[in-house]
């Protein structure tokens, strides 16, 4: 049977190196993103590769948009097996000065978009159940520890730090959820900076490739929520 992938929140790290896992695996592969431009070279690139892979532009925090194009992708890729979101907010840095509408931000692409993604995806995950998951990147600021949180402080991303453990309990309650109808639903928390990604100015140490084995692992194994890498 064939398989596509989401790759929601496509950019340079993470979420190409899971395209390119998942696509040498025998996926099709759906790039999402706002830019246009970076979408279409991210297909070039897999296609160069032998990956059938195909653009999406769209708004991830616009849940109309998430509906169109969940009806885009299974149009021309067919049902969807997983969907991964590497989607995040604003980092709303400091939460005693930040406004409204940056805190509402916050929420609206880690939470509100990836639940909206799901409801949109689900019909085709029940559908294909021993294959089918939902592979959530989260991010290490989002943990309870005392030099987490000063590190949040300290890197103006107090907004992020809430989102990130707000997605965590969404990853483990969706898993309590889905897993009797046979959906896996799994996340990858990073706790390094990825090499050649937007947040790395030289120091990162972790490679894309090795956060999109541990995904392929936690996608093949269907038994851990969560894994930690960094």
């Amino acid at each position: 049977m064939a398989k596509t992938i989401v790759v929601a929140g496509f950019g340079p790290g993470i979420s190409t190196a899971v395209a390119e896992r998942f696509g040498k695996e025998g996926f099709s592969v759906a790039l999402v993103a706002r830019n246009a431009e970076r979408l279409q070279a991210g297909v070039k690139a897999l296609e160069a590769k032998g990956i059938q892979a195909a653009a999406f532009p769209a708004d991830l925090s616009d849940t109309a948009a998430i509906q169109k194009l969940v009806a885009a992708v299974r149009s021309k890729l067919g049902p969807i097996t997983v969907l991964h979101w590497n989607a995040y907010g604003s980092p709303a840095g400091d939460l005693l000065s930040a406004s409204a509408e940056e805190l509402r931000s916050v929420f609206a692409l880690p939470v509100v978009g990836l639940l909206t993604a799901t409801q949109a995806v689900l019909q085709d995950l029940r559908e294909q159940k021993k294959n089918s998951a939902l592979l959530i990147t989260n991010g290490g600021l989002g943990l309870f520890d005392p030099q987490l949180d000063a590190l949040g402080v300290e890197w103006n991303a107090q907004g992020l730090s809430v989102a990130n453990s707000a997605k965590h309990k969404v990853v483990r309650l969706l898993s309590a959820k889905l897993k009797p109808e046979g959906v896996y639903v799994g996340e990858v928390v990073v706790t390094s900076l990825i090499k050649g990604s937007a947040f790395d100015s030289g120091n990162a140490t972790l490679e894309a490739s090795a956060v999109a084995a541990k995904f392929w692992e936690l996608y093949e194994k269907r038994s851990d929520v969560s894994a930690l890498i960094g």
